[in-house]
């Protein structure tokens, strides 16, 4: 994924932690030429020791300020597999793409079948009538690098209001 962004010359906005997965991938995009921008909330830098070398770095107060600028500076999300804070911040952005928040595309990274539990939730909870059909639609899934850039080339922004005239329950 890194390389492949760097190759197509999409800069790469995250958490801005040197560790883990992200860390890994900040570090791939920057040997590949890539722009590499982190966002780390102060009080954090315990837990997520921020990334030196980045060509750019971001110190916000708080989680929130954190998100909301990950969220200015991204033309898209990619969701690669990871825990509870990637749950979150994806949702989060799913979220304000559904309300018309924002009209950037959001895509699953389903390696081997990472997500495959949480698309099957996704369905399960159309079929149950709590996330209406074209709200589904809007999380994308992915099963390669360049198939998610495809999905988020692709993507055609809801218009706003419009889901409040779709069939379904009514909020």
């Amino acid at each position: 994924m890194a390389r492949l962004l760097a190759e197509r010359g999409i800069g790469l906005v995250y958490g801005g932690a040197s560790v883990g997965l992200m860390g890994r991938l900040a570090d791939t995009a920057l040997k590949a030429g890539g722009e590499v921008i982190g966002v780390v909330p102060e009080g954090i830098f315990p837990t997520e020791i921020p990334h030196a070398g980045l060509t750019e770095q971001h110190i916000v107060g708080t989680m929130h300020e954190r998100k909301a600028l990950m969220g200015e500076l991204s033309d898209g999300f990619i969701a690669l597999p990871g825990g509870t804070g990637t749950l979150e911040e994806l949702f989060e952005v799913f979220t304000w793409t559904q309300l018309g928040i924002h009209g950037k595309g959001c895509v699953l990274l389903n390696v081997c079948g990472y997500y495959d539990g949480l698309i099957a939730f996704l369905d399960h909870a159309v079929d149950e009538r709590f996330l209406r059909p074209q709200h589904r639609e809007m999380l994308m899934t992915a099963d390669s690098p360049e198939s998610a850039l495809a999905e988020l080339e692709a993507f055609e922004p809801p218009v706003v209001g419009k889901w409040m005239d779709s069939a379904g329950p009514k909020p």
